[in-house]
């Protein structure tokens, strides 16, 4: 019998915001919490990539939707949490000197291009925006980007700075995972990616191009010991997406992995005005590699 109520947990109207709730206070509401025993129960990974403050609706570099996001993917962690054996999150971290920052770059009128901007290997080149450090490679960055078919290089605002409050997982989120942690008596794998300055690093795998190979073998591996793996976080349209591109791609010959991949669409939401693109590439990975896109109600493990 189930001990803690879901509010008991998480506070909706919280979410976003600083979470006053004692993080003993939910490891000891944990404590009570008895699972059911089954002997040949299917193991199930969940990975919650990038639920970060910065993320949020009132963050640094805000996604609209992220909010009704959190208080979906913990209700689905709530009610399965007998299902889902582990679970895996990432989190964005970054210094304010890195390449996809406004920093990074000048004009010939001294200025720092705005968050948004693309800077294309040819405004490299007319000296457009010039690299305030590491020009050469710079250059030799975001020409690879164009040669590889990867996104163009974009101006973030700055987000997820290392130690800083905006870094830190979501509370009601971390609220949950922990719990979860806790009742299971697993530890929740957590992965910092994005700390190469001269790197874009979207997907929880690799960087977008490095001089040295950066990929994480050991987390790819460990797909394999799962008979389900669900993915979801923020945002949709970027580190949700260029994360499973990098799994399906590792695993391209392995159907039967790629097609138990499930990706929780209401849990995740698109940075605006990236939507119609995300879709199409979507669509393309279930069609490719049998991933299934469902809402998380509808979720049967």
């Amino acid at each position: 019998m189930r001990k803690a109520p879901f509010e008991h947990i998480v506070e909706i109207e919280k979410i976003g915001k600083k979470n006053e709730k004692k993080l003993g206070d939910v490891l000891t509401l944990s404590s009570k919490e008895k699972l059911p025993i089954e002997e040949r129960r299917k193991k199930v990974l969940f990975i919650g990539i990038d639920y970060q403050y910065d993320f949020m609706e009132d963050g640094a570099l805000p996604v609209l939707g992220s909010h009704k996001d959190v208080e979906n993917v913990t209700r689905f962690i709530y009610e399965n949490l007998e299902k889902i054996t582990n679970i895996s999150v990432s989190l964005d971290t970054h210094e304010p000197s890195q390449i996809f920052h406004e920093c990074w770059w000048e004009n010939e009128q001294g200025e720092h291009p705005q968050p948004f901007t693309i800077i294309t290997a040819e405004d490299v080149l007319t000296n457009k925006w010039k690299p305030l450090y590491e020009r050469e490679k710079s250059l030799k960055y975001v020409q690879n980007l164009e040669k590889y078919g990867k996104k163009q290089l974009c101006i973030w605002n700055y987000h997820c700075i290392k130690g800083t409050e905006g870094a830190s997982l979501e509370g009601q989120f971390a609220n949950m995972i922990h719990y979860h942690s806790s009742v299971h008596k697993t530890p929740i794998e957590k992965i910092v990616k994005g700390e190469n300055p001269l790197s874009e690093m979207y997907g929880i795998i690799k960087s977008e191009h490095a001089e040295k190979d950066d990929t994480n073998y050991s987390f790819l591996n460990h797909l394999k010991e799962y008979d389900r793996i669900i993915i979801a976080g923020e945002a949709k349209s970027h580190c949700v997406l260029e994360s499973i591109k990098q799994i399906t791609h590792y695993y391209k010959n392995d159907y039967n992995l790629t097609s138990n991949i499930i990706v929780l669409q209401d849990c995740m939401s698109s940075i605006q005005g990236f939507e119609e693109e995300t879709e199409k590439e979507y669509a393309h990975l279930a069609r490719t590699h049998g991933i299934k896109l469902m809402n998380w109600k509808d979720v049967r493990l």
